[in-house]
């Protein structure tokens, strides 16, 4: 015989206003009951508290609101469904199952990079564009230096501009 597991169920329920207080502990005591006598653990339980509704419901403004965490079989929670929609004290109910919310850490990105390569020879481009009346040996010693030199100022602004981006600025 194969054994099922049982779920975690949430209750919520809106009892009638016309109910007095007594008449609504005692419909929350007869819920419990229901699903106790199921054999159903009651987890978490909210008493009814008084509730303005977001629309009238049976033409009523507000009603008492209560909420309940269970665990009980499948099979079982049949029988309670139809003890809730045959009472006429409960005006709504809504039963769903209860599911853990899985939380996925955002995935980080990373920013695409140029080459050092493919810097160096926007650098050396410009370099040889700015000089043109110097020797050769002259222009690679000068391009070489401030290669050197805008390598440096590029990395400075990636770490900005990643800091940046960390920071939310």
């Amino acid at each position: 015989m194969l054994k099922i597991s049982m779920k975690i169920y949430e209750l919520t329920y809106i009892v009638s206003p016309e109910s007095t207080s007594e008449e609504i502990e005692a419909k929350t005591k007869e819920i419990e009951s229901a699903i106790t006598s199921r054999e159903g653990t009651i987890l978490k339980q909210l008493n009814p508290v008084a509730k303005t509704l977001s629309y009238p419901i049976a033409k009523r403004a507000y009603g008492f609101l209560g909420v309940l965490e269970f665990n009980i079989d499948s099979e079982k929670l049949l029988e309670v469904k139809d003890i809730l929609a045959k009472d006429k004290k409960i005006v709504r109910h809504m039963l769903i199952i209860k599911q853990a919310a899985e939380f996925k850490k955002e995935r980080r990105t990373r920013t695409k990079v140029e080459p050092v390569s493919e810097i160096e020879k926007k650098v050396e481009t410009k370099i040889v564009e700015e000089v043109p009346s110097e020797e050769p040996s002259e222009i690679k010693e000068k391009s070489t230096s401030k290669i050197k030199e805008i390598k440096e100022k590029v990395e400075l602004k990636d770490i900005e501009h990643e800091l940046d981006e960390i920071l939310g600025e």
